[in-house]
């Protein structure tokens, strides 16, 4: 076989990798378009597995690229001028492409696994896009324009008809009605007309559990009003549970604690722009990520990142909370992301080791997260100037996680880490906030509990300290180490003492298994102060009792998929129609 030229493998390198994100490419939007029909047959188990097998196709196609890779370019692939000639090729091959900036994470995604490189390097890879404006013109607007009618009701009509057939509805008119009545209320609310003049809404619903969400916006005057219509499906049909209509709710809608949305979209740059009107203060890599382009979404925040160190003197210093046993915690004042780096050494009472622990995080990354567990994004070889780490935190980490992280003369080097979005810790929220804020937060602690047990998750370790609290007051699990599926814990009622002895022993005198939890102990390490403590047991006095537990437990073991709304049930329109 003859020797191929330097110039020949850059071009057959660069269509592999092509091929490879095209794969990925059909697969990803293949399982996307299966959400309408798992949705119109209530097909819950099928939408769960769609969204996990959804979740493995990036990996697996990386994984054959990367293969293929190797024994096409031989000697040559740890070459960086080959790779220089295979990144100019594939931005030419990609510029007829719609979702250009995805292909272009997809070809990062290749080098950093053959070359591990440390930091960015914008020779072998797009650290930033190759394209200031969009390679390709959009061939139609991502959304559908509805002009004035006569009524809100019409309108609301006119749009939903779009999306479903009236019969499949369990009461259309009744829904129209209630719908419209929110919106004009809030239009009243708001000072502005009751008349909508325009709304303009995406082109496709947006999938996730057994929810459907048809999301846009509406202008009334100089008003432009978010809009997400909460369709859910009962056993007499389609009906509409809620309307959004502010920021904050549709922002919610979007949370990096809930699992992403399944919305087919030729051209993602385009959905992206649209949601920003909406919810301009969500980043464009956390929308990237609601939609399912959590890779991409990764490549966005780290540039957003990169940005933010480029123009300011903010510095990395340790995160608010009590120091974690297993993970070092950092932060920046100005920047809402926390880094969180492995110890070296993991403090008693954790018995754990690393392996363990990334298994635990990529659990939460598969399973459903119910708006109660914080997405996390796994970063590798990062580089950072000195400069933006304070001194104290410099010298934690050189104490305590030389593994993890390597500190040079001008440089800060990060192996690995879990970057989460940073939440104010439950402990510290609940000793800060005015007594009527702490008050709701101890209720939804609680919630936050019951929410993750029905998702068939047991946080383990329910200290306040491993909860954190968001800018929209609502409380989110983020330690992972002790979590695990609530279908493999063993809840038992604590035996009673049968003699003096036995009741004053500092031990238990019992046999507990490794996965025996005992309900009635959570009492005593809950945490709060006096008062709160007695609005959280007057509120969720059955976390105490193994019934609870054991009754989910049956539930999960039925098949039973349980929903969780991603409104508080005061945004309901009425609820006397159960979930299908």
């Amino acid at each position: 076989m003859p020797t191929l030229s330097v110039s020949r493998l850059a071009n057959l390198g660069a269509q592999r990798i092509l091929d490879g994100f095209r794969q990925f490419d059909a697969r990803f939007n293949a399982i996307t378009r299966r959400a309408p029909d798992r949705y119109r047959e209530c097909d819950w188990r099928g939408m769960q597995q769609d969204a996990t097998e959804r979740l493995a196709i990036y990996r697996m196609v990386v994984d054959g690229v990367e293969e293929d890779i190797y024994d096409l370019l031989g000697e040559h692939v740890h070459k960086k001028l080959m790779w220089a000639s295979m990144k100019a090729v594939y931005s030419g091959l990609i510029s007829g492409l719609d979702d250009w900036e995805i292909a272009e994470t997809f070809f990062n995604s290749i080098t950093r696994r053959i070359f591990s490189t440390v930091g960015v390097d914008p020779q072998i890879e797009f650290v930033d896009t190759d394209f200031g404006t969009p390679p390709t013109p959009s061939r139609e607007p991502v959304y559908r324009t509805y002009e004035r009618r006569e009524t809100t009701r019409e309108l609301l009509r006119t749009m939903l008809s779009d999306y479903h057939d009236p019969d499949e509805f369990a009461d259309l008119e009744r829904d129209l009605a209630l719908a419209s009545e929110a919106i004009e209320e809030h239009l009243r609310s708001i000072g502005a007309l009751l008349t909508i003049y325009r709304a303009e809404v995406v082109n496709n619903a947006f999938y996730r559990g057994n929810g459907a969400y048809v999301v846009g916006r509406l202008f009334s005057g100089s008003h432009l009003i978010p809009l997400a219509i909460c369709l859910v499906q009962s056993p007499s049909g389609i009906v509409i549970d809620a309307v959004l209509l502010h920021e904050d709710a549709v922002s919610i809608l979007f949370s990096f604690a809930r699992s992403y949305f399944h919305v087919a979209v030729d051209r993602p740059y385009d959905l992206i722009r649209f949601l920003k009107t909406i919810i301009p203060r969500k980043r464009l890599g956390e929308l990237y990520i609601a939609i399912g382009y959590n890779k991409h979404g990764k490549t966005e925040l780290y540039r957003d990142l990169l940005r933010h160190l480029a123009y300011s003197d903010d510095e990395f210093r340790t995160a608010r909370g009590q120091k974690g046993m297993i993970l070092n915690v950092f932060t920046m004042p100005n920047y809402d992301l926390v880094f969180k780096v492995f110890r070296d050494r993991f403090a008693p009472p954790k018995d754990m080791t690393r392996t363990q622990v990334e298994e635990k995080y990529d659990l939460v990354f598969r399973h459903d997260r119910v708006g109660r567990l914080v997405d996390t994004q796994e970063f590798e070889h990062l580089k950072f100037d000195r400069r933006h780490f304070d001194d104290a935190l410099l010298e934690d980490l050189r104490d305590t996680t030389s593994r993890a992280v390597r500190i040079e003369d001008e440089h800060v080097v990060v192996e690995h880490a879990y970057v989460q979005r940073r939440v104010i810790p439950l402990d510290i929220y609940v000793q800060e906030a005015d007594a009527e804020a702490a008050r709701e937060v101890a209720i939804d602690y609680g919630r936050a509990i019951k929410d993750l047990a029905v998702s068939n998750i047991f946080p383990g370790d329910m200290l306040l300290k491993n909860f954190g609290v968001t800018r929209h007051g609502r409380v989110v699990f983020y330690d992972y180490d002790e979590i695990m599926l609530l279908t493999e814990c063993n809840f038992r009622r604590m035996p009673q003492a049968q003699t003096y002895e036995q009741a004053l022993a500092p031990e238990p005198w019992f046999s507990v298994g490794e996965d025996d939890v005992f309900p009635e102990e959570f009492r005593h390490f809950l945490g709060f102060p006096g008062d709160l403590n007695d609005v959280f047991v007057e509120h969720h006095s059955d976390l105490f009792d193994p019934d609870f537990w054991t009754e989910t437990q049956e539930r999960l073991r039925s098949g039973e998929v349980i929903h969780i709304t991603p409104y508080p049930p005061h945004k309901q329109l009425h609820h006397e129609e159960e979930p299908a």
